[in-house]
């Protein structure tokens, strides 16, 4: 069977359903404030510029969704702060993914705004993506789509 031969694969789709999700412009921004230790609606609107009405909205979305937990942090009044789930925190490769291309084809002449420093070795990371079986390289020319499990 070909790559051709996979019409359905847009019936099912895994990149859709998680675009469906956290495709929109606030939500990724909103996770990529959250990825670096922002949690507080205030922190989120001031950093973000974002309206608070959707600012509310998306929060709600990702809590519903169970990528944040709404967990409260001072009484009188209530106030809560917005805490990655797993399923969030396993959001961090894609949102790696998306600086990394960000900083290779759109920084400016100074270069990237934003570095990550790796904990173990302390060097400034360039990050890739590996097979978790042999650890090599994952590319477009180094994988193939075929039927999974899930196929309709």
């Amino acid at each position: 069977m070909s790559v051709h031969d996979l019409p359905p694969r847009f019936e099912a789709d895994s990149v859709g359903r998680a675009l469906a999700l956290v495709g929109e412009r606030w939500t990724l921004l909103i996770l990529r404030e959250a990825f670096f230790g922002v949690r507080r609606f205030g922190e989120l609107t001031r950093n973000l510029g974002i309206p608070r009405p959707t600012l509310s909205a998306r929060l709600r979305t990702l809590v519903d969704a169970g990528l944040l937990d709404r967990v409260p942090y001072a009484a009188e009044p209530d106030r809560h702060e917005y805490r990655l789930t797993r399923a969030g925190r396993d959001l961090f490769p894609a949102i790696v993914a998306l600086m990394k291309w960000g900083d290779t084809h759109l920084a400016g002449p100074g270069g990237p705004p934003v570095v990550l420093r790796h904990h173990a070795c302390g060097s400034i990371t360039d990050p890739v993506l590996v097979c978790a079986h042999c650890g090599g390289g994952v590319t477009t020319e180094s994988v193939a789509p075929e039927p999974g499990p899930g196929r309709p």
